[in-house]
């Protein structure tokens, strides 16, 4: 049985370091302290900063083989604590177990995608000659690593959203300072503990748990050169509006929705908006929050959806059989359930769940939400979903858009030409057909329009983000013949 060290270091400038025990990490499910972790201050900060801008040469005179080594590095090392860290994800984010080794995979997935991308950083040749004034001369371009970067990750994807941060970083050749979710920093910390094993240049990485208050640094310091911000849209707009110069990419809240066409396989499509909207208890920015379903199938699918969430298991996270564990903490629990019990004061009407108990809120149906509520206009981030209808799937679309949220949306429909009118109208970032907003594979892109971010993740377009392009342009003369 995997288990917890009794105390957790940071990593500055690649190196383990034990200042202090100040930060308790909390079991999500008993409420109990697992563990201590040590935690930066701005002066750490500030030193990692300096470590990573000295590191920035030497970073990027790394050979593509040799950043492939050590991403390859990681992977196998993952693979081999694969179950300690499915157990610390289970226990500080309160994730259960199967939902927790599902990340756990992906982590490793998105090193593996990195190790590949890592020596296809391709460039072109571009032919200039478009006017007699240009004849003669060539151009082409490389991509080069934009410098040191500072990535902010969150809660609820402690392994994977970090690992869409560092992975990218490292297959470039960029030095890097990372500030975890203070909720949840072991993940990010193991993946220090590997990095530390191999020969990166010193300065390449620091892993600095910090509070909100002392970690400006991460977002004002003009030496960094990117900000990556994985949150919620009120801290992300807020730390670009901070950033200065440097570029930002922020992956933030959503407000998912699920349109439900009339020739859809409902026992299908409800086991996928299920999982969709409760899975890891509905605390993901992609999970189902709105589900649009045709009249002519309104009835029969609201009824199976009830029947499906009033069977799904809850409890204590390490139990492989529970599906819904507890929310971040009872703070959150109580928020979402004041918005449920808003909406009920306002007519809605609760097909299941409501109940809550500390931090574990039960699997939530509504339907009759009107619009200017919370529970629909706002980011849920909780094991909440509500039910509408539509007879037009023109009127959908626009209740999709709806919203001032734009991340992804999910289609079920049969008809290739509806599908394709979702593409082109729906204001979000990425379709899902057949399938529900909450799916994600680690090589795409991902990231939101509106409030809902800027810029992609997937690990080749972060590589895009983290690299600039460096032009050369070469003007060629007539050889002389004599020589």
């Amino acid at each position: 049985m995997p288990s917890l060290k009794s105390t957790y270091p940071l990593y500055l400038a690649n190196e383990a370091k034990t200042p202090n025990q100040d930060l308790e990490v909390t079991d999500k499910y008993s409420g109990q302290v697992a563990t201590r972790v040590a935690l930066a201050d701005a002066a750490t900060i500030d030193k990692a900063i300096t470590a990573a801008v000295e590191a920035t040469r030497p970073m990027a005179e790394m050979a593509a083989y040799e950043r492939q080594a050590v991403l390859a590095h990681c992977v196998s090392r993952f693979q081999e604590r694969f179950d300690e860290l499915a157990y610390a994800l289970c226990m500080e984010a309160g994730k259960p177990i199967n939902d927790s080794r599902g990340e756990v995979t992906r982590l490793i997935d998105t090193f593996r995608i990195a190790a590949e991308e890592s020596v296809r950083m391709t460039g072109e040749v571009q032919p200039l000659d478009i006017s007699p004034r240009a004849k003669g001369y060539q151009g082409m371009w490389k991509r080069v690593p934009i410098g040191p970067c500072s990535f902010i990750s969150p809660f609820n994807f402690p392994l994977n959203l970090a690992a869409h941060k560092i992975a990218p970083a490292l297959a470039v050749g960029c030095p890097f300072v990372m500030k975890p979710a203070s909720r949840t920093p072991l993940g990010a910390l193991i993946i220090g503990e590997v990095l530390a094993e191999t020969d990166l240049p010193k300065g390449a990485f620091s892993i600095l748990p910090a509070t909100r208050d002392g970690a400006d640094l991460f977002t004002t310091d003009e030496r960094l050169k990117l900000l990556s911000f994985t949150g919620s849209p009120e801290v992300g707009w807020a730390l670009k509006a901070k950033a200065g110069k440097k570029k930002v990419v922020l992956e933030l809240g959503g407000n998912a929705a699920v349109i439900v066409d009339r020739d859809t396989d409902l026992r299908d499509a409800a086991d996928r908006i299920i999982f969709g909207a409760f899975y890891q208890s509905g605390q993901s920015c992609i999970g189902v929050q709105r589900i649009l379903i045709h009249d002519d199938i309104y009835d029969a699918l609201r009824d199976l959806l009830v029947e499906k969430t009033r069977v799904l298991v809850a409890g204590d996270p390490q139990d492989p059989k529970v599906f819904i564990g507890p929310m971040i903490d009872e703070k959150e629990a109580r928020r979402l359930e004041g918005w449920i019990n808003e909406a009920r004061d306002a007519g809605a009407t609760l097909l299941c769940g409501g109940g809550r108990e500390g931090a574990m809120l039960q699997a939530t149906l509504l339907e009759g939400v009107r619009p200017g509520l919370k529970v629909r206009d706002e980011e849920a981030f909780g094991p909440v979903a509500v039910l509408s209808r539509f007879s037009d799937f023109e009127d959908a679309l626009r209740e999709v858009n709806d919203s001032r949220y734009g991340l992804q949306a999910g289609v079920f429909s049969r008809d290739i030409h509806k599908v394709m009118r979702a593409w082109d109208v729906l204001e979000v970032g990425g379709i899902l057909v057949g399938d529900v907003p909450s799916y994600r594979v680690d090589n795409m892109p991902y990231g939101g329009v509106k409030d809902s971010g800027l810029g992609r993740e997937g690990v080749k377009f972060a590589m895009e983000d983290m690299t600039e392009i460096r032009n050369l342009v070469i003007r060629r003369r007539p050889v002389n013949p004599a020589g």
